[in-house]
């Protein structure tokens, strides 16, 4: 399907929350630890009148920001795509860039990437004092609402001649999605493509993935 690709001058970036774990990491703990007023602040993110900075900033207030053992408990309950690792492992191998793109609370997206060695875009933590930042948010951006911009990450790869690869779910990722040359997409994403026309190759696992990608048999 796509396994025509030169990997070598491809840049491929994942989503987190619900394409490499294998649920929202966030969703779950908010659902475990937050009670029932996050809903409020989501309905106001998914109608558009906040963008996902405020809402990730208003949902992280209403957590114990300060137990780390504690958040980090709970997110681990969300297993990793079993496939995740050898995807990774056979992209790096080809040559390929790959990053994770993570429009979370961040902290389990960056130690995913640490374990594997990839760059992580995402929100970051300060647990000396809770406090939730968001250094690769991008106010240069024609949208400048997002805590993590999906979109320059796949600009300046385009931009360095590569070839762009976006595998995603979610809202979070319906502004980067039409700038990839080729994007895999599920759930909710894929229901958005839909509506919208956009072309992308469906997928259930990580493993149909690296299969379309000629990376495995």
């Amino acid at each position: 399907m796509t396994d025509d690709l030169d990997l070598s001058a491809t840049s491929v970036f994942l989503d987190f929350d619900g394409t490499i774990s294998l649920g929202d990491t966030g969703v779950h703990l908010l659902n475990r630890l937050a009670g029932d007023s996050w809903h409020e602040v989501e309905a106001l993110y998914r109608s558009g009148e906040i963008g996902s900075r405020e809402c990730l900033a208003r949902q992280w207030a209403l957590l114990p920001t300060h137990d780390e053992d504690r958040l980090r408990a709970v997110c681990a309950e969300i297993p990793i795509d079993d496939h995740f690792e050898p995807l990774v492992d056979a992209l790096l191998d080809a040559g390929a860039e790959v990053s994770i793109l993570s429009d979370g609370f961040g902290f389990m997206a960056s130690d995913v990437g640490e374990s594997m060695g990839i760059p992580v875009r995402t929100a970051t933590v300060d647990w000396a004092t809770g406090t939730l930042a968001f250094p690769d948010a991008d106010d240069s951006c024609p949208c400048a609402r997002c805590g993590t911009c999906k979109q320059a990450p796949l600009r300046d790869a385009a931009g360095r001649g590569r070839t762009t690869v976006f595998v995603g779910d979610s809202t979070s990722d319906q502004l980067a999605a039409p700038l990839a040359d080729v994007l895999f997409a599920t759930d909710q994403l894929a229901r958005w493509c839909d509506l919208n026309n956009v072309a992308y190759h469906p997928f259930l696992s990580l493993g149909e993935v690296a299969v379309a990608l000629g990376l495995l048999d």
